[in-house]
């Protein structure tokens, strides 16, 4: 159960057990099954949010009705109505007992169904608090209504304590519906992910263009987007193009731009042109319904830290009814007179003011917001406990490439080593390497097409593999390859050579250039750092983190990548079945890791590591293989994490702090200790509204963590 999130999480075995044994044992438990009808989960959540809100505001605007003329009624003569109007006290007393029974009985029948539920099964829980602190006073008032002399001594008539029952009950139900705001609040990142999705769809069926419910999007159904609009589906564009705002799915606030054969998410917002797309991803299997459940089963879950409350709460309210019965006896054998009456208000009050309902909240509700700030942030967070282990991190590893890198080669120097131009460089590189399926070659054609450069045609191609390609272009011999390839060939490209090995030292790979047997020059080629990189690494050194890349390129390139970015430590030449093995050597020598990877080729590691870290882009989401997720691949998510976690955890202390504090300090007021030496009682309506409070506190400092900010690296 998480009390944050009202929902509940079964385990079970298929072959064994099925829905109607879960109703069986929920109806046996005490409660009804509600059967739900399908239908937008958006409106679901909401629509079941607002009938609770509504039904506890009902109960209290009864009880609250009703409570004030009980009030009223108790300090009749105290007020100076006794003189305008005479009220005999068995009158009075009778007038209250009605007013107050259905405020008992009715408004405050979920704490009694709560409590037998609880008794049912032999354990106790903070309505049972509730339910027995009430009772005591409402049968003690009964008592004195009816029977007055069992109370009589000299000196003394019985009092009734009906107002105490009555305002106990309102107090507790006010608490619980500023309880129910605030919590409404703590889902409010879950609540705009779910307002994503679309309605309708516009898509194009048999020839004709029709607006059909989204559910009703099929796989190969072609959708159409204007600006403005939301994407329905997950998909491939066909036709058109645009620029897409994927900021609230992958927390990249530039919108992306999108041509035939780009990916589109359900749920983003197009901004500019219009497209046709093919529907690829569907209903549930959508990114965001996958976000969507990720956030949700995150928000669920319960952290290491919760188990600590769980325990004590286990024993809290027992400890409780112990402490109120020993102080009722001590009140009732030692109290000035009317004892029996001192004996009940106090042992009242200490039922009251312990019920540990902030001491459930605590946790939960903590959790709810920090997994949410994540998923608005584009950092998907899989459970409470990854949130909690991130803060305790001493170590990151990540993968280099897809992870520190684009992971797709680009040529990022262009060296003459003659005659020729870079552009007719390039032109002839590109040419050699048109239709190459290496991805150095694919990087050469990509940028001359980027610099519009004409390709001439070329003749003879022939390819060594692991080594160049030869080619004749335009009458011309064009060799384009390593520095063996052509020293092979009888070509010495010894006026590149210095120019080389600077670029090697860069972490660059070069392909020499010879035209008619002579080097023409050179192209360097790398696969280039992501944006934020060094920002990410700089931040990760301000948070004292460890920070390592393990890669399987060779040491001189991985070297020349670290020295860039300012990585402490290089694992270089690592194959992909080692990498796990290399964070277990990091565990033993007593280090937290937190492994950075794809998702997909570092899912042993990711697995292996204290808190696995996945890059995940757009519909490539790798979810499955990792603790945490950062949909845009921005590394920057990577400290969002981690100071996230350390916020959230600093939260749940405090909450957890002031919780228990609030119980050690309040039950031995309540108990009475200070009466002997101030002469101080602490009176059961004013316990009832300490309880009630303490919980709006508990969510309230929650929410505190909606103002979470990422610190700066500088």
């Amino acid at each position: 159960m998480n009390f944050g999130t009202e929902h509940a999480a079964v385990s079970y075995l298929p072959g064994r057990v099925g829905v109607a044994d879960f109703k069986q044992a929920i109806e046996q438990a005490g409660y009804r099954v509600l059967e739900v009808v399908e239908e937008d989960v958006v409106e679901q959540e909401a629509r079941l949010r607002e009938e609770a809100y509504r039904r506890l505001r009902r109960r209290l605007v009864s009880a609250a009705t009703l409570s004030l003329p009980v009030l009223l009624l108790a300090n009749w003569s105290l007020v100076g109505l006794d003189g305008i109007f005479h009220l005999p006290m068995q009158e009075n007393f009778v007038l209250q007992l009605l007013l107050t029974l259905p405020v008992q009985f009715w408004a405050g029948w979920p704490f009694y169904a709560g409590a037998w539920a609880a008794a049912r099964h032999r354990t106790t829980n903070m309505n049972t608090l509730i339910a027995v602190g009430t009772s005591a006073a409402f049968g003690y008032s009964l008592v004195a209504t009816f029977l007055p002399r069992l109370f009589e001594i000299e000196g003394y008539s019985a009092e009734a304590y009906y107002d105490t029952a009555a305002v106990i009950i309102t107090l507790i139900l006010l608490g619980r519906l500023l309880e129910a705001r605030a919590k409404g609040r703590t889902s409010e990142a879950i609540k705009k992910l779910m307002d994503l999705s679309p309605k309708t769809a516009r898509v194009v069926r048999e020839g004709r263009e029709m607006e059909v419910p989204v559910r009703d999007v099929v796989v190969g159904d072609r959708v159409l987007v204007r600006p403005g609009e939301r994407i329905a589906v997950d998909g491939v564009v066909v036709e058109g193009g645009s620029a897409v705002d994927e900021s609230m799915v992958t927390g990249e606030s530039i919108p992306v731009e999108k041509r035939p054969g780009s990916p589109v998410i359900g749920g983003t917002m197009n901004r500019l042109g219009s497209f046709a797309f093919e529907a690829m991803r569907v209903g549930k299997e959508t990114v965001l319904a996958q976000i969507i459940r990720v956030v949700q089963a995150a928000q669920g879950s319960k952290p290491p830290i919760a188990r600590l409350a769980d325990v004590i709460s286990s024993y809290f309210v027992p400890v409780v009814m112990g402490i109120a019965a020993v102080t009722f006896l001590v009140w009732w054998f030692f109290g000035p007179p009317p004892a029996l009456t001192y004996a009940v208000l106090n042992a009242v009050a200490v039922l009251i003011i312990a019920c540990p309902c902030a001491l459930g909240l605590a946790t939960p509700t903590s959790i709810l917001v920090g997994t949410g700030i994540g998923a608005e942030q584009g950092v998907l967070i899989r459970s409470g406990e990854a949130l909690e282990t991130a803060h305790r991190l001493t170590s990151i590893v990540l993968d280099k490439t897809g992870t520190l890198t684009e992971g797709k080669p680009r040529v990022t120097d262009l060296i003459s080593g003659g005659s020729l131009s870079k552009r007719e460089l390039l032109a002839l590189a590109a040419a050699v390497e048109k239709g190459s399926e290496h991805p150095l070659g694919e990087a050469i054609v990509r940028k001359a097409e980027e610099e519009g450069v004409d390709l001439p045609k070329i003749e003879g191609f022939r390819a060594t593999p692991g080594h160049g390609v030869e080619a004749r272009v335009d009458g011309r011999v064009v060799l384009l390859g390593t520095e063996k390839f052509l020293r092979d060939l009888g070509i010495d490209p010894e006026t590149l050579k210095s120019e080389a090995e600077r670029l090697a030292e860069e972490g660059k790979t070069t392909m020499f250039l010879a035209v008619e047997g002579k080097a023409a020059g050179m192209i360097a080629v790398a696969d280039t750092l992501k944006p934020h990189a060094r920002e990410a690494m700089a931040a990760l050194h301000v948070q004292r983190l460890e920070v390592l890349m393990m890669t399987g390129d060779n040491r001189r390139t991985a070297a020349a990548i670290a020295r860039h970015l300012g990585i402490d430590r290089v694992l270089a030449e690592i194959l992909p079945e080692q990498k796990a093995a290399e964070v277990r050597k990091l565990q033993a020598g007593g280090k937290r890791v937190g492994m950075v990877g794809d998702g997909i080729n570092d899912a042993p590691a990711l697995a292996q590591a204290d808190v696995g870290i996945a890059i995940g882009t757009g519909t490539d989401v790798a979810m499955e293989s990792a603790d945490i997720t950062l949909m845009s691949g921005d590394l920057r998510g990577v400290v969002t994490s981690i100071t996230l976690s350390r916020a959230t955890i600093r939260n749940i202390r405090q909450n957890l702090f002031w919780a228990f504090g609030y119980n050690v300090l309040g039950i031995p007021i309540a108990a009475g200790v200070l009466y002997p030496f101030l002469g101080i009682l602490l009176s059961p309506m004013i316990a009832s509204l300490a309880m009630a409070f303490s919980s709006v506190s508990v969510v309230t400092n929650a929410l505190r963590l909606k103002r979470f900010r990422l610190p700066t690296a500088g």
